[in-house]
């Protein structure tokens, strides 16, 4: 069935409704307006009032409610309208969701999933378009992912409410009208997904980049480098098992994170890599990551920020070339 990444996630959403009486959307705009990204549309009419919340201009306050729902028992799916808002409720999420477990002696559990758009593209500037999944990836007790294929959109929302933790989703909005197949969406929070083989290097991303990272492999294939590109997909915890086996395998490394690059989660992959398979690289890692300034708001100018084709290829023949 060919849908979009959009409809994917609309789709999970609607099995969730559907087949356990717990689950509830909330957030800004979910009802009457249908999600400020049309996720939700329609299904206020579908649900009605009670499963489909919309809640104040206050994510301090509704994220702390889902929190409580889901320590009371239910299975709230909490949508944050873009990663930039979640700042307005970090004490929530990170002081009060992620440590409930440990604090309790693990007497309660904390069952909510918090939705949330990321990155940058789409000239909304620096206010808009932030990329701070890192920030949540460092905290531990909540778990981080990252869909970055229409399957995963479709698939990892289920498994997420399977979960007995916080679980945090991002989506980059610049995915949410790729489409493409999908016959298989099963799959689950553990594992990073080998998105094209390849024996020359490495190339580890995650979420809005991974279009960008397939594509640099085309380019570089057509130039005889053979690039493996590694789909991250779990931010926390990370599946090192899978990072170093590619790396094991071609030798060489670009990590492409569209967050700066100053305590960047493309840092952290190659401090790992630097602790568990040093030995194995022919050349030094390499970061492609986003410009360390504001995003800006010109489309030229945000452009230039970002990380491109251009500059993965770029990575890529200087590590193949060392």
């Amino acid at each position: 069935m060919r849908m979009t990444y959009r409809e994917a996630i609309r789709a999970g959403l609607r099995e969730a409704l559907t087949s356990d009486p717990r689950v509830f959307l909330m957030g800004e705009d979910v009802g009457h307006y249908g999600g400020a990204y049309a996720m939700s549309l329609g299904f206020l009419d579908e649900f009605g009032p009670e499963r489909i919340r919309d809640t104040p201009l206050s994510e301090l306050s509704y994220v702390g409610a889902g929190i409580g729902a889901a320590i009371g028992g239910l299975r709230p799916i909490v949508e944050v309208m873009t990663i930039n808002f979640s700042l307005l409720a970090i004490d929530q999420i990170v002081n009060m969701a992620a440590l409930y477990r440990h604090m309790s002696g693990g007497q309660f559990s904390v069952p909510v999933i918090i939705r949330m758009a990321t990155g940058a593209g789409r000239q909304l500037a620096a206010q808009h378009s932030h990329n701070l999944e890192n920030w949540f990836a460092h905290v531990p007790g909540l778990k981080v992912i990252v869909p970055a294929t229409v399957a995963d959109a479709r698939g990892m929302l289920p498994a997420a409410l399977a979960e007995p933790d916080p679980v945090l989703i991002f989506e980059h909005a610049m995915l949410y009208n790729n489409d493409e197949d999908v016959d298989d969406w099963q799959c689950d929070l553990t594992h990073a997904a080998i998105r094209r083989p390849g024996t020359d290097a490495s190339i580890i991303t995650y979420g809005g980049s991974l279009p960008k990272a397939l594509a640099a492999a085309e380019a570089l294939a057509a130039a005889g480098i053979d690039a493996e590109v590694v789909d991250l997909r779990v931010l926390r915890p990370l599946d090192r098992q899978a990072i170093a086996d590619s790396v094991r395998r071609t030798h060489r490394v670009v990590v492409v994170d569209e967050g700066w690059k100053s305590g960047s989660l493309a840092g952290e992959v190659i401090a790992g890599l630097a602790e568990e398979c040093l030995y194995d690289l022919d050349a030094a890692p390499r970061r492609v990551c986003t410009m360390e300034v504001p995003i800006p708001y010109a489309k030229h100018l945000e452009d230039a920020a970002l990380p491109s084709i251009e500059a993965i290829v770029e990575a890529v023949r200087q590590v193949c070339h060392a």
